[in-house]
């Protein structure tokens, strides 16, 4: 497991502060889910790449339509994070769909169900 510095952490942590920000309150894509939000962010080293992995509540067609909308909005989003962070070079962001939230849900009422028999 790779070592992360102090400060890659804390960019790790405005990047996704803001980032959530701009994904409630600038984004205008109807396809973009309003129950939308960022879990992790993860940027490289070098500041020229960030993965950002985001949760979407509802059925798979709002989880699609969001992640097609956020890939579109992608150039915008990164200019409005140029705006409010700086950084000596503003990371190129690649949206990831995380099901773990919607993993959990469902194993925890797996278990439920195996408790209530």
């Amino acid at each position: 497991m790779k070592k992360r510095s102090i400060k890659n952490t804390r960019i790790n942590e405005e990047v996704l502060r803001e980032l959530s920000n701009i994904l409630r309150g600038e984004i205008k894509d109807p396809r973009v889910s309003p129950l939308c939000s960022v879990v992790a962010v993860e940027v490289a080293p070098d500041l020229k790449t960030a993965k950002a992995y985001i949760s979407v509540l509802g059925d798979e067609k709002a989880q699609q339509d969001t992640m097609e909308g956020l890939k579109c909005s992608a150039g915008y989003i990164r200019r409005q994070l140029a705006a409010n962070i700086n950084l000596r070079n503003t990371p190129e962001i690649h949206f990831i769909l995380d099901q773990s939230i919607e993993y959990g849900v469902r194993m925890s009422k797996m278990i439920d169900e195996v408790n209530n028999k």
